[in-house]
């Protein structure tokens, strides 16, 4: 790897130590969670490097929410718009360890959720990430024991999980149970319903020994929980105007965006013509997603879990901006961020560079674009 580089990830890595929560999030885990790397992705013998790069390190999770990251590389449709620029993957099981790989230079673009980007390019002061598209809406499913919990007026008393303390479901659930007048210590989870942060691997095995009543989870997850026996109470997409809101952006390093403006863009391109692959061959693309999460994970899904969950996530390439700037809303209101810094989160040029190219309909950035 370039010495240049090599350079910024030192200097990057003491990003992550300016304040931003109203939280000790830190001291709760947050961003404790470990990366995977796989193997790189074979290249096209003798195929030409992207702005003469090596290679590019790409983050996401081994998530149904990430679906077009999962198609995108099982395929080899990213790769083959990055030519002889071999990808490499990271494996990340919560949004805020993305945002610290993403500082310290390990991962140079990726796919994540919005809470931990705005949380990211806050604590920065702006200067770590852009978000330069969307990537997918929907999957996200408050999911209980039915024996336990009927209706939402039964909430009062329960104990109901969340991926990680702020995390984009986490803000979520805070923001609906203060909007039923329900009193939730944001810190602690302690309050009215008691808010249990669980990763999503353990949450299924917590539901059916029964020391949860329910969860507030992204898919597969959802699906997990339902084919166990729970019940959806609440699809997030019903409190949303359109039934849209955005679960999974793709973000990108500053630097390495102004230095390997072509790589960004082959990457962007690769990611739409991924879901434009995806919206063609949807029986094709759930077998990818698949065979993509049993070689992160070691193991795949069953069909009643597959099968709802990929139906359950819309893909997309626009980021919804305008929903962003709700969600960031939602998390100062559940007192879980201060003063969140939006103005110039955005780059979506590039996008719409590639969009236009593709014959599609140009993004909004709702007025929050880089200048």
């Amino acid at each position: 790897m370039p010495a240049s580089r090599t350079a910024t990830r030192r200097r990057l890595a003491a990003v992550a130590a300016l304040p931003l929560l109203a939280v000790t999030l830190a001291a709760c885990g947050y961003g404790s969670e470990k990366t995977t790397s796989t193997d790189e992705v074979k290249v096209t013998a003798g195929a030409a490097k992207t702005d003469g790069l090596d290679t590019v390190n790409i983050g996401y999770f081994a998530n149904v929410t990430h679906a077009t990251a999962l198609v995108g590389l099982q395929k080899g449709l990213l790769q083959k718009e990055l030519g002889g620029t071999k990808i490499k993957q990271n494996v990340f099981n919560a949004g805020p360890s993305e945002i610290e790989a993403l500082n310290a230079g390990s991962i140079d673009i990726g796919w994540i959720g919005p809470s931990p980007a705005i949380n990211g390019y806050t604590k920065s002061k702006g200067q770590n990430l852009r978000i330069i598209s969307g990537s997918a809406s929907g999957g996200v499913s408050l999911v209980v024991n039915p024996k336990k919990i009927t209706s939402l007026d039964d909430l009062k008393g329960k104990r109901i999980a969340t991926p990680q303390l702020g995390n984009t479901q986490d803000v979520a659930l805070l923001n609906y149970l203060a909007g039923k007048g329900l009193k939730v210590d944001a810190t602690t989870g302690k309050g009215d319903v008691s808010v249990v942060r669980q990763d999503n691997k353990e949450i299924p095995a917590s539901f059916e020994a029964g020391s949860l009543d329910g969860a507030w989870v992204p898919e597969p997850t959802a699906s997990k929980l339902v084919a166990g026996g729970g019940k959806v109470l609440l699809d997030e997409k019903s409190l949303w105007k359109k039934g849209q809101f955005v679960i999974t952006n793709v973000i990108v390093s500053q630097k390495f965006l102004a230095k390997y403006p072509a790589v960004v863009e082959a990457v962007l391109r690769g990611s739409v013509k991924t879901n434009l692959w995806i919206a063609k061959n949807p029986a094709e693309a759930k077998a990818a997603v698949n065979a993509k999460l049993k070689a992160d994970s070691g193991k795949e899904l069953p069909a009643d879990v597959l099968d709802p969950a990929f139906k359950n996530v819309e893909l997309l390439n626009d980021p919804l901006a305008s929903t962003l700037r709700e969600e960031a809303g939602h998390a100062v209101q559940a007192g879980l961020l201060k003063d969140p810094l939006l103005k110039g989160i955005y780059d979506l040029r590039i996008l719409n560079k590639v969009l236009k190219a593709e014959g599609r309909p140009e993004v909004s950035d709702a007025g929050l674009g880089a200048e």
